[in-house]
């Protein structure tokens, strides 16, 4: 049975703010998939979910069969687990898919881990807002007038 472990964690800066997620996959110990990615504003519990199901379907396309998912979210793993209500109306239809996706496996195990064991992703994801605020703050295609800017002061 092909087995792999998903760590997964989202980001953003400012809550709701810009947001980012972070995936590795590993199987046998060796990462096998990594994901940075920005994924537009959202809170950071959305961020969360959109972690785990980019996970959830890259494990998908590797032909797993057997997923050991790792997060750092309590609020994820216990609403997934079903101990706690989704009441956000924006996290409902994230919370259908990710329980949709998780039943498409054969056998699922899905563990809250620390912080220091979800550094990998977590790394992912605040890499990829990092990487979009630098390329924001050095746009070619944008000048800024003003008292702060150095035409006004010659």
């Amino acid at each position: 049975m092909e087995s792999f472990e998903i760590f997964s964690d989202g980001a953003c800066s400012g809550n709701p703010g810009p947001a980012a997620i972070g995936v590795v996959i590993r199987k046998d110990g060796h990462k096998v998939k990594e994901v940075s990615e920005v994924i537009g504003d959202a809170t950071n519990n959305i961020a969360e979910y959109k972690a785990f199901i980019r996970g959830l379907k890259e494990a998908r396309i590797l032909g797993a069969e057997h997923v050991k998912l790792r997060t750092d979210s309590q609020l994820l793993f216990f609403q997934l687990k079903g101990e706690y209500k989704v009441k956000h109306a924006n996290m409902k239809p994230l919370h259908e898919e990710a329980l949709l996706l998780l039943k498409g496996f054969k056998k699922v195990e899905c563990k809250v881990v620390p912080r220091e064991e979800n550094k990998d992703a977590d790394l992912l994801a605040t890499s990829a807002l990092k990487q979009q605020k630098a390329s924001q703050d050095d746009r070619p295609d944008v000048f800024i007038m003003g008292e702060e800017s150095p035409s006004s002061k010659g």
